[in-house]
């Protein structure tokens, strides 16, 4: 199980499509905003990446836009097709 640090918060890296999870820009991107959220979703369109935080379905935060149970619909709506993506989940 590979892991990364961001902000301090240890993530595992549960998706990384093409092994493209690329720190640098991660690191460029990231902001405290995503402290909160449960999991991260990347994905890169036009070699750069996008993120969005997502809540477990547990979490009282979750509503239908970032309930990471919508990522498959997410990525379908969302992302171009064949993009390469990855999530990332906060380890507690």
């Amino acid at each position: 199980m590979k892991r990364v640090e961001i902000n301090g918060i240890e993530y595992e890296v549960v998706r990384n499509d093409n092994d493209c999870l690329n720190n640098v820009d991660l690191s460029e991107k990231i902001t405290d905003y995503f402290d909160r959220f449960d999991y991260i979703f990347g994905d890169y369109a036009y070699e750069k990446v996008r993120l969005k935080g997502f809540f477990d379905s547990k979490n009282k935060k979750a509503s239908k836009i970032n309930d990471i149970a919508t990522l498959d619909d997410y990525i379908k709506d969302y992302c171009s097709y064949g993009a390469k993506t990855f999530l990332l989940k906060k380890i507690k």
